[in-house]
């Protein structure tokens, strides 16, 4: 079965993937613009702000000028990304020469929201409502994301009952959970994989994929980026009334809340929702480590493994690459061993993904420490990957008995430009190929005929 990657995109490349007249629609919501000119490369951030109150286009050379020799290649990047969000219209002249214009209307929207200010897209409720603390505002958060990755482990791990609505159960089964027949629900390797994850690549990961089956409940997956987007300008801790969303954002908050992202609340007459950090970060880019959370693992040149926490999805995360041998209250020991290593490689997880989760995750008081997991720890982890990598099997056929030397050389020379050859011996003249290409090769050989 071949390794399942999952790559955690962030809101920008959902926006960049939306037709052009969806795109223009979005840019009307001036949070909107906000939102993707904060997510953009510095460079490209540079250029926007720099031509915004700038009436038609840029030379294409004058952009480069504005750049230093070795920024060349962060300059093509940040063009590039400015066109795949149709940020930058570009133009080309009679000379084939390239010249740059802003999106009319992000160009319109975003010069009145950095003169004027923005009003917030709704209004707080009345300080009549009872709000939560801070503290206890991310402690729920904590406790709803720990239960969902709780529920993807095992339904039984669950500290406390959890009914996940069925759109966030599509998103389990897409690539996360298999499951065969009346069997229980296993994780895939992409699952295993997930769990290894930083919170915010995968909370990127599970907003990513409840975008993209949103047609599938009726929804327009513009509309809810858009709603997302301007729930990242809503302040953590405030409350919200229910009334003011519509229909499809009423169920989004539901299913929303299931994550930790928003509390909900019901009053006598009222209901409202309150944003909580993961919320409002949702238009943060991946690259922003300032959110991450503090690490609590500190791995010694013994493969002793101390883990600094009361969590029970950290315990169950560990045992998914290292032997559990007791917990306390406040402390989860275990040891990396062989054979730990081998069920985490045969579940799909890598060398190079377990020793990430270590050093990110790495407790403060070796964090600072280069490296902050001991050398011959991560070496042997992936020599112990490399044992299991020593033979790789490939599906192929072999075909000999070749009438003359000629039919022999030109099926080698097929194969070859089919990129499909993988053994040949001259002498005896047989030659082993890929089967994939086995069909095309049986066809070129009877054309040898």
């Amino acid at each position: 079965m071949p390794q399942v990657r999952i790559i955690a995109k962030n809101f920008m490349d959902m926006v960049a993937s939306l037709p052009a007249m969806k795109l223009d629609s979005l840019y009307q919501n001036a949070y909107i613009c906000e939102a993707i000119l904060r997510s953009l490369p510095p460079l490209a951030k540079k250029y926007v702000v720099q031509i915004l109150f700038f009436d038609g286009p840029v030379s294409g050379k004058l952009l480069e000028q504005w750049v230093l020799d070795d920024g060349v290649t962060k300059h093509r990047v940040a063009i590039d990304r400015l066109i795949q969000l149709r940020i930058f219209i570009e133009v080309t002249d009679k000379k084939r020469e390239s010249s740059y214009k802003l999106n009319q209307t992000f160009q319109a929207n975003l010069q009145k929201h950095l003169t004027n200010g923005g009003v917030l897209p709704r209004e707080t409720m009345a300080a009549t409502v009872k709000l939560p603390s801070s503290e206890d505002l991310d402690t729920y958060a904590l406790e709803q994301w720990e239960c969902f990755l709780l529920l993807l482990i095992s339904s039984g791990q669950a500290e406390k009952p959890t009914s996940l609505s069925s759109s966030m159960m599509k998103i389990f089964q897409r690539g996360l959970l298999s499951q065969r027949d009346r069997d229980a629900p296993r994780l895939t390797e992409g699952g295993f994989q997930f769990l290894l994850m930083d919170t915010n690549a995968q909370l990127w990961y599970i907003i990513r994929e409840y975008i993209s089956n949103s047609e599938e409940r009726g929804t327009d997956p513009a509309d809810l980026i858009s709603f997302l987007l301007e729930l990242s300008f809503h302040v953590t801790g405030e409350a919200y009334n229910i009334n003011t969303l519509t229909e499809i954002q009423r169920n989004t908050i539901k299913d929303l809340a299931e994550l930790g992202l928003v509390k909900l609340q019901q009053g006598r007459k009222e209901s409202w929702f309150i944003p909580t950090k993961l919320a409002t970060n949702l238009s943060v880019s991946l690259t922003d480590s300032s959110s991450r959370k503090q690490g609590y693992v500190v791995v010694e040149t013994n493969f002793r493994l101390y883990a600094y926490s009361t969590s029970k999805l950290h315990c169950e995360i560990l045992r998914l690459f290292s032997k559990i041998e007791y917990q306390l209250p406040n402390l989860i020991v275990g040891a990396i061993t062989k054979e730990s290593l081998y069920s985490a490689f045969e579940n799909g997880i890598t060398s190079d993904q377990i020793i990430s989760f270590l050093q990110q995750n790495a407790h403060p008081r070796v964090a600072e420490r280069l490296p902050s997991v001991p050398e011959n720890v991560t070496d042997q982890v992936r020599l112990w990957e490399a044992d299991l990598n020593r033979v790789e099997i490939t599906p192929a056929h072999l075909y000999d008995e070749f009438p003359s030397k000629d039919t022999f050389e030109a099926a080698c020379d097929y194969a070859r430009e089919w990129n499909g050859l993988l053994w040949e011996d001259s002498k005896k003249m047989r030659v082993v190929v890929k089967a994939e290409i086995h069909m095309n090769m049986r066809e070129f050989l009877r054309g040898q005929k």
